[in-house]
């Protein structure tokens, strides 16, 4: 049994790794500005809602006191002021992150970014590129100074990159793809990639790698 902090927990892939993570029978520390309003049944002793600012080095200090691993997972949904304007929160929570794990001692760090940061947006078509420009091209310029951030630790990282997220339930097909010549966008549910996270976060077998995910 692991003890995990998940950060971004309270939506999305965040609460369904809480899910997952509380399912497997791990303990979860869930960080989020609203985690006080997570509801999951979990056994006693076995889930932690720890409200905070997760780009709030002290807050992270506390948060990450005997925890094995980090799942980052932080979200925010599309808007047209994140179309309009550039978009920092990833970076800025990763840059209160890194330092604070090195101080704690954790090592193990699994971070959702997504199909198009990074290197990976090579594998993507022109058409998909100018529709993912023209909805997200602002957030996933941070999360690819996020990834780069992650890459020069000197943590024990994963980076996710999840194709396009459905609500369906999980069904253990997902796709790891780790070779660059066979990325490719597809579809993949919040709660497959979020029991990929947890059993990496718990039980490491891919290192210092940013495999795309998908079915």
């Amino acid at each position: 049994m692991a003890h995990l902090l998940i950060i971004g927990a309270s939506g999305g892939i965040g609460l369904r790794a809480v899910e997952a993570a509380l399912s497997a029978g791990h303990r979860v520390r869930a960080l989020s500005r609203s985690a006080q309003a997570i509801s999951v049944e979990a056994p006693p002793d076995s889930f932690e809602p720890f409200p905070a600012d997760a780009t709030d080095a002290a807050a992270l200090a506390t948060a990450l006191e005997g925890v094995d691993a980090v799942i980052l997972a932080v979200g925010a949904a599309p808007t047209l002021a994140r179309t309009l304007r550039p978009v920092t929160l990833f970076t800025d929570v990763t840059r209160a992150l890194l330092p604070a794990m090195q101080a704690a001692g954790v090592r193990r760090l699994v971070a959702v970014t997504g199909f198009g940061a990074g290197d990976s947006r090579a594998a993507m078509s022109l058409l998909e590129r100018t529709g993912h420009d023209l909805l997200l091209g602002r957030a996933y310029a941070d999360k690819t100074v996020q990834e780069a951030m992650i890459r020069d630790s000197d943590l024990d990282w994963l980076i996710v990159r999840p194709t396009i997220l459905t609500n369906r339930p999980a069904r253990g097909n997902a796709k790891v793809l780790r070779d660059p010549a066979q990325w490719r966008n597809g579809l993949i549910s919040r709660a497959d990639v979020a029991a990929l996270l947890v059993r990496e976060a718990a039980t490491p077998t891919l290192s210092h790698e940013a495999p795309v995910l998908t079915v």
